[in-house]
């Protein structure tokens, strides 16, 4: 194995493991709030006004990720990736630990949620650093031609974020009682982050700066890297997020809002919906992979949009199968929207840093990436809770994700194919919406 083939492997190694930890310092507040965070930070409010209180901390995070993705990606096009990498590490890795032993409501009053607040702004500054910097220390280490195969790597990192987060309430919830759970229980995956932030650490420390960053000469480096996206790639940006919004919406649907709806509402108990989630995300990391890899030779845009249509086919049978309450149906509605999630996600971690160049790449991606999070994660579980208060059924929930579906295809089209191409050069913008990136 040569030098070159090493350092690859370390970095998608590296991206790997950190995001896989950044993502499951994220999904176990998501996990909590649909599980005991209502009564816990906001008693009194009703089962309802509870749940919409705790799903609307959790779309503060989401709110804090384009700042992240703004204020790490201007140091790391300024400074390097390898840097901001462990910064954000460590700040998702404290907050997280300091939620497991903020006091609740009941000890604090209202300056439990208050903190909470705080903590979770925290949480979403540093996952809104941690993607971009990730993608790009494996995007720009792989060669044009492996691109979305070692950039699947780094797209698993979330799936077993999410296996280890709902694995570690799972087996909570089983080897406690309801009470002790409630009362001490869920705190033990927060305050365990720390122990993998460790872990996290010891692997990006020992990294190398990527070599398109070091080649990148100093003072070709943009000052304000935000201005220049804004100015020359803002149409990029929101195209970008418009493809990637319907992923985060149907991840946020499954995983939150149906986990609370069918163990509150449908009465199917959170044991099991956990463990069918568990299921449908080792199934979505096959899918991930095939999806990541294939986008090497079907090109990004032609795997997305196939991926895409699939999401938003899915949708219109989620909360039906869902809604019969009979388990195997709901094994299907839950394992298949998480096997159409890892084919949407697979190709991401290449292609939204294909679509800038080296300057002002960290800025771009991340800032598409954690934009789409605010549409389609922030938002989508409080208006799937609302529409599904007022018409008394979750089914119109699946049209409003096809809708997404349809503008995510829409999107995608005004976005050149880039798969196969070399990294666009330093001082060089990235071609038009339209056009091709090899040009």
């Amino acid at each position: 194995m040569s030098a070159k083939d090493g350092q690859v492997r370390r970095a998608a190694v590296a991206a790997l493991v950190g995001t896989a930890i950044e993502f499951y310092d994220f999904f176990i507040y998501g996990t909590a709030a649909a599980l005991v965070f209502g009564p816990v930070f906001f008693p009194g409010l009703g089962a309802v006004g509870a749940l919409v209180a705790a799903f609307s901390v959790y779309a503060v995070a989401f709110l804090a990720r384009p700042l992240g993705a703004v204020v790490f990606g201007h140091f790391g096009d300024r400074v390097g990736r390898r840097a901001v990498l462990v910064v954000s590490l460590l700040l998702m890795g404290v907050a997280t630990a300091l939620v497991g032993v903020l006091p609740g409501f009941g000890v604090w009053g209202w300056w439990a949620p208050g903190v909470l607040v705080v903590l979770r702004v925290c949480q979403g500054v540093g996952l809104g650093g941690e993607w971009g910097g990730a993608a790009l220390l494996v995007a720009e280490n792989a060669p044009a031609g492996r691109r979305g195969r070692y950039g699947g790597f780094l797209q698993l990192g979330p799936t077993l974020g999410f296996v280890l987060a709902n694995g570690v309430f799972l087996a909570l919830q089983l080897g406690l009682s309801e009470r002790a759970f409630r009362d001490w229980g869920w705190r033990v995956p927060f305050v365990a982050s720390l122990a993998l932030v460790a872990v996290g650490l010891f692997v990006r420390l020992r990294l190398e700066e990527s070599p398109v960053f070091r080649g990148e000469e100093c003072a070709r480096r943009v000052r304000l890297p935000l201005a220049e996206v804004l100015r020359g790639h803002w149409r990029r940006v929101l195209a970008g997020c418009g493809v990637i919004t319907v992923g985060y919406a149907l991840f946020y649907l499954t995983t939150t809002f149906a986990l609370a709806y069918a163990s509150t509402g449908l009465g199917l108990g959170s044991t099991m919906v956990l463990s069918v989630l568990l299921v449908g995300a080792l199934g979505m990391g096959g899918t991930v992979w095939l999806s990541a890899s294939r986008s090497d030779g079907w090109g990004r845009r032609r795997t997305l949009g196939w991926a895409t249509a699939l999401a938003g086919s899915w949708s219109l049978l989620l909360f039906p199968l869902l809604e019969s309450g009979r388990r195997p149906l709901v094994f299907v509605a839950l394992v298949g929207a998480m096997l159409v999630l890892g084919a949407m996600f697979g190709p991401v971690a290449a292609f939204l840093p294909e679509l800038f160049p080296t300057r002002v790449r960290y800025t771009g991606a991340a800032l598409t990436y954690n934009l789409g999070g605010v549409v389609g994660g922030a938002t989508t579980p409080l208006v799937a809770t609302r529409l599904t208060e007022a018409c008394g059924t979750a089914q119109p929930v699946g049209w409003y994700l096809a809708g997404l579906g349809v503008v995510a295809l829409a999107c995608l089209r005004l976005l050149p194919e880039t798969g196969g191409t070399e990294l666009a050069a330093a001082g060089r913008r990235a071609p038009a919406l339209n056009a091709d990136p090899a040009a």
